[in-house]
């Protein structure tokens, strides 16, 4: 699988710089970590559930969890683990040239995990690892270990996605205990962790609070402080971080908009383009283009989907612009070991080799997973060449 996959070579060929390189559910865990992108989420209920990850693959996605916590009723548990085996068994019987995304399975206990595996039987082959609710270490090691016992058990290497939504992450009085905690947890279990997810709707429940379409989530400051000390304990780049997703997006139509448009018109030009602006707008998907700036800018890297419209956005904004992969190059020459001052190639900014050498190696990693734009494309022909026709 690569991303943009789904676009015509040529169509890609137009533009990349560098296109995205092809990976595979085995690929090394720092590649997939990276790849995950807009993770589109999928209660396990749905009857149609193999087709629809076909469906989904074919149109960009690449990576999917399917939900048998929060998204589902306490009484349809048991209807969707069966549910879910019988599609995965659905899955493992279409021809190899199928290309279906990564796979990950979000459980509710840790005893479903060894479970579930055993269920599968051959078509564990197919799923990629588990996400991991409410995690704290008291709450999370069980999870670990059940995943450890199930890869062990199965052959299969199985990776984990805890996610950090509990109150007690929320709450200044126990953050930082519970920080410290949940880092010693992954930091034990580091090679079955692919990346950390931040489930702010929990975040937000535990203070009755629900952002509008038009507000980011860096807009609500008590969440927006958690997030902060999240990447600050856990999303270090000095090798003992990891990974962290951006938060969901909620999409939900309004009547009425409060405030103004947030997309600017000056990146749409007139014509088929200007077209997808206001397609945006009345989507309610400006909002979210800005918020998944702020999650790059932010130290987050992909996010957590709810709905398939969502996914280009993610894409989109995800790969390296022109100036960007420039940028990195020069910083990371060998030549430039030991420091110093150069001026860009694009004239407009100086880069300080050992203060931007972590940036820039993410922007690399970056690069490598979704390519790099040409030098005359911006995230709208990226976006409008990415979405369905």
């Amino acid at each position: 699988m690569r991303h943009f996959g789904h676009v015509a070579p040529e169509e890609r060929q137009r533009l990349f710089h560098r296109e995205p390189a092809a990976f595979t559910a085995d690929s090394p865990a720092r590649v997939l970590a990276a790849a995950l992108g807009a993770t589109l989420y999928s209660p396990a209920t749905r009857p149609r559930l193999a087709d629809d990850v076909v469906k989904q693959a074919g149109r960009g996605v690449v990576s999917m969890v399917l939900c048998l916590e929060d998204s589902i009723d306490d009484a349809d548990v048991v209807d969707a683990e069966e549910n879910l085996v019988r599609q995965f068994t659905d899955l493992a019987s279409l021809p190899t040239d199928i290309e279906l995304p990564l796979l990950f399975v979000r459980v509710r206990l840790p005893g479903q995990i060894p479970d579930l595996v055993a269920r599968l039987g051959p078509a564990v082959r197919l799923l990629s690892g588990f996400v991991l609710p409410k995690f704290t270490e008291e709450r999370g090691v069980p999870f670990l270990e059940a995943l450890t016992a199930a890869e062990a058990a199965s052959g299969r290497r199985l990776f984990a996605m805890p996610v950090l939504e509990s109150p007690d992450l929320l709450y200044l009085e126990t953050r930082r205990e519970t920080l410290e905690g949940i880092f010693r947890a992954v930091d034990k279990y580091r090679d079955r962790v692919l990346a950390l997810r931040l489930g702010v709707t929990d975040f937000c429940s535990s203070y009755g609070l629900r952002r509008a379409p038009d507000m980011t989530a860096y807009d609500v400051q008590i969440v927006a402080s958690v997030i902060a000390d999240v990447v600050n304990v856990l999303g270090r780049a000095d090798g003992t971080g990891f990974t962290v997703t951006g938060p969901v997006w909620e999409y939900f139509r309004v009547q009425e908009r409060m405030f103004k448009p947030q997309l600017r018109r000056s990146p749409f030009l007139e014509g088929e383009v200007e077209e997808l602006r206001e397609s945006l707008i009345e989507h309610d998907l400006d909002g979210l283009l800005r918020e998944i700036s702020l999650d790059r800018a932010n130290g987050l890297l992909g996010k957590t989907c709810i709905h398939p419209t969502h996914v280009m956005p993610v894409h989109a904004l995800s790969v390296v612009s022109h100036e960007e992969f420039s940028d990195a190059q020069d910083i990371l020459r060998p030549e430039r070991l030991g420091g110093g001052v150069l001026r860009s190639a694009y004239t407009n900014k100086m880069n300080e080799v050992k203060p931007h050498r972590a940036w820039a190696e993410r922007t690399l990693q970056r690069a490598e997973v979704f390519g790099v734009a040409n030098e005359d494309i911006g995230f709208v022909d990226l976006l409008a060449a990415g979405l369905p026709g």
